[in-house]
């Protein structure tokens, strides 16, 4: 019955075509295995787009209207936004193109505008002014993709642009320029979603534009003016989650434990007990601190408890969370009329969806839904001529049914607070689904989910340091990069005792590469570095990747001592070039075949210090990986009352409102707060997780040198909670090295030789005095440990893990403790 009253609807809407259209490229788009999401909007109510699997979620068992889709009594146009692979929407484009016609198909253009930081570099650049000056002017401009700051607001909160300006009559007629010229069309591109498509050549119907760079028609009529031309558009969209889930279960065949992800029981308990320990990191929709916070208050235990937490948690409906909770955990509710309690049930008695408000119009006034979608929409609007025409109509029709006048016009005024944060319960429930499906492979197949992740976002270091931490959090073993057994893709590892771990992809490092990691793998394992120098193709490896491999590890099965590889990179790469060429003229090399690395003759250098390997490390790999610098410092850490950045939440819950943290600044973002002055918001890692911390304008500008990416410091924070958000703010903050030193921590050196003391008193020189203590200890000959003496070296030293591990590396010194 519902599915031939939706046919008649979209039949006599004259919308047959478009349904058509859509259902033939997404059907050709799941029969290439290209994910497809299971809707998006409100199409997912249509039980005609469920049929034609354009949607795979079915509307009649979510209560899904179709009405809040197509209005057979308001004639508006469909809009299907579907969601693809980010990594084969294009393919599906192109299918389109083909079946329909080159010349039928268009894109829709965009226009881009010059805003502050790209009007300062176009003007400098067209001033000639130096490039390096005009960057460091760009710079000061806070860069928030989502609030743009205007380059007047730059100017009035930021003094070192103004002293420039005031000081360099080239930054001044800089400004002045770009001042004028700012706001103003850049440049075309085009939408990243939006594809028309015609009936008869585009050019007969809008000015069309060729992009030098494509072969993909244009038009020249931006989003809204398209449609008003009378084209019907569609929205391809690349959502990186389907690309996650499909790679997912390309792991799961490897692994001998195929998994459908698109057709899972909807009560799985491991997955509802993830959710509601707020254990959701990379989870699709649930990721956020302030939506765990949610799951953790919710404890969903059904799958409409997803749909409501991806409807509530935005700016106005997330106030009812606390009362959706409280009544969903056994606090009880009453509907504003007993009519209307099984259409509020779902969501304990509060109106979430916009299909609420319709679902209540039809059953208390007798609307049909497509004037409940009418008034929904008058509601939204807040058209007051209109609305008392609506408010006339709804109480009349409830008074013809019995209910009290006064009643009626009560839940009409609670129908039309509710209209403004009410949300499409269709686009929720799809939403949902994809998100049950991510937290279903997080809750029962951790390795193979970080994986995955991790693979797409190959690129994207500050993507990778987060499921990094994310993978200690669920205790998914994360193996380093390795020449051997690395991938160019992150792969699943089997180890010796069967467990399963993820081995990182050697594609990941810096400046390496896909396509060379991938000739290089193909030639794993290697013996040796002569091996790997003789067999490598070396059109395919440059100086720079080498170093980076050699930085991040890679070789350190072959080489552990990652200096002297590094020094003789140039070497080993003229050794590959050299092999080359043998085999390109079928000649045997001076040591083809040999498997000793000694024959390519490396440097003697000394190891670097673990200090400084890690610094290497995170210059390859964009984080630390193997280690963290911060487990050199953890008695000092322990003497300063520092906490672990995993703990700060508990801790803030707890009543803890004052704290002390440390760690590596990952990453640095500067902005301009309301009252328009600068602050930052800065990642800090220290091996147990990471966190955002917020710097004020007076302290950024009081340790702007310490408030560098990279740099290793000590933080006091306060921990405020905001709504549902923990909100971290720096009071004081100083570098690690100096605090450690502070701490006055002490060593105690064990010596074999005497010749080593004049070393010890150099390196004690350059540490500088301090608080803390130094003992050396000689190992005489034939002395027996208790015979062991103790001399404590007068006066305090700044003493730091960075002075032990050079002492470590002195000649005759046996063992550094720290005490």
């Amino acid at each position: 019955e519902r599915l031939d009253y939706e046919l008649g609807v979209i039949e006599t809407m004259g919308f047959a075509g478009y349904f058509l259209i859509v259902a033939d490229f997404i059907q050709w788009a799941k029969a290439q295995a290209i994910p497809v999401g299971p809707g998006r909007g409100s199409g997912a109510g249509s039980v005609v787009a469920w049929a034609l699997t354009i949607t795979d979620l079915d509307p009649i068992r979510f209560g899904l209207l179709f009405e809040r889709f197509l209005n057979p009594e308001r004639v508006s146009m469909p809009d299907f936004d579907i969601d693809f692979c980010q990594d084969r929407r294009d393919e599906v484009i192109r299918y389109v193109q083909r079946e329909y016609g080159a010349d039928r198909v268009a894109q829709i253009i965009t226009f881009g505008k010059l805003q502050a930081r790209a009007v300062v570099r176009d003007v400098g650049r067209v001033l000639e002014l130096p490039y390096g000056r005009v960057n460091d002017i760009a710079t000061l401009i806070p860069n928030n993709p989502a609030k743009p700051t205007t380059l007047p607001e730059a100017i009035a909160g930021e003094p070192r642009l103004r002293e420039a300006r005031d000081t360099d009559e080239g930054i001044a007629r800089l400004m002045e320029i770009a001042l004028q010229l700012e706001g103003l069309y850049r440049h075309a591109s085009t939408h990243a979603a939006g594809v028309v498509i015609g009936d008869r050549p585009l050019v007969e119907l809008v000015p069309l534009y060729r992009d030098p760079r494509s072969d993909f028609l244009v038009t020249q009529y931006s989003m809204k003016h398209v449609e008003q031309a009378g084209l019907v558009k569609f929205d391809f969209l690349g959502l990186k989650t389907l690309t996650i889930l499909q790679r997912a279960e390309a792991y799961l065949r490897e692994l001998g434990t195929p998994a459908d992800l698109a057709h899972l029981p909807l009560d799985d308990a491991k997955t509802y007990e993830m959710l509601g320990r707020g254990d959701a990191g990379g989870v699709f929709q649930f990721e956020g601190a302030g939506m765990r916070d949610v799951l953790r208050q919710m404890r969903p235990d059904r799958f409409e408890d997803l749909i409501a937490a991806v409807a509530l948690y935005r700016p106005g409906p997330m106030a009812n969370i606390p009362a959706y909770c409280a009544r969903k955990h056994g606090e009880r509710w009453e509907a504003p009329h007993p009519a209307i309690h099984d259409c509020l049930a779902e969501t304990c008695g509060i109106m979430v969806y916009q299909e609420q408000v319709m679902q209540i119009a039809q059953i208390l006034a007798g609307y049909s839904l497509g004037a409940a979608d009418l008034l929904r929409r008058a509601m939204g609007k807040k058209i007051r001529s209109e609305m008392e025409a609506q408010r006339k109509i709804f109480v009349d029709g409830a008074t013809s049914r019995g209910i009290d006048a006064a009643k009626a016009a009560e839940i009409f005024d609670l129908m039309e607070r509710f209209a403004d944060y009410g949300f499409n319960k269709s686009h929720a429930a799809a939403y949902a689904l994809v998100a049950y499906q991510t937290a279903w492979l997080k809750a029962n197949h951790p390795v193979v989910f970080l994986a995955a992740s991790m693979s797409l976002d190959l690129n994207n270091t500050d993507k990778l340091a987060a499921l990094k931490a994310e993978a200690a959090v669920i205790g998914v073993e994360l193996l380093p990069p390795d020449i051997s057994r690395s991938h160019a893709d992150f792969r699943i590892e089997r180890k010796p005792d069967g467990s399963l771990a993820v081995r990182y992809a050697l594609a990941a490092i810096k400046k390496v590469g896909v396509a060379a990691m991938r000739a290089v793998c193909d030639q794993a394992p290697f013996a040796s570095l002569a091996d790997f120098a003789d067999r490598v193709d070396a059109r395919q490896l440059n100086r720079q990747q080498l170093e980076n491999l050699v930085r991040a590890g890679a070789f350190d099965r072959l080489e552990p001592n990652r200096a002297r590889l590094l020094a003789g990179a140039e070497l080993l790469l003229r050794r590959a070039q050299e092999s080359a060429e043998a085999r390109a003229t079928s000649q045997i090399a001076l040591f083809g075949g040999t498997d000793d690395p000694q024959q390519l003759r490396l440097p003697e250098v000394a190891p670097w210090m673990p200090m400084e390997a890690l610094v290497h490390e995170r210059e390859a790999i964009g984080f630390h990986l193997t280690a963290h610098p911060l487990d050199a410092y953890a008695r000092a850490l322990s003497r300063l009352g520092v906490v672990p950045v995993a703990s700060v939440g508990a801790r803030a819950a707890g009543g803890a409102g004052r704290l002390r943290i440390a760690g590596a600044i990952e990453a640095i973002r500067t902005t301009r707060s309301s009252r328009g002055t600068a602050m930052a918001y800065l990642r800090l890692g220290d091996g147990s997780g990471g966190a955002e911390v917020t710097a004020f304008s007076e302290v950024l500008s009081a340790s702007r040198e310490t408030l560098r990416e990279g740099n290793l410091v000590v933080m006091t924070i306060t921990a405020r909670t905001i709504g549902e958000t923990l909100r971290l703010t720096i009071e004081e903050v100083e570098p690690l090295e100096r605090a450690a030193a502070r701490a006055g921590q002490g060593i105690r050196v064990w010596l074999t030789e005497s010749a080593s003391v004049p070393h010890i008193r150099t390196l004690l020189d350059q540490a500088g005095r301090g608080r803390g203590r130094v003992v050396l200890v000689p190992r005489l000959a034939g002395a027996a440990a208790a015979e062991e003496v103790e001399i404590a070296l007068p006066g305090g030293i700044q003493v730091t893990p960075r002075l032990a591990q050079a002492l470590k590396l002195i000649p005759g010194v046996a063992e550094v403790e720290e005490v």
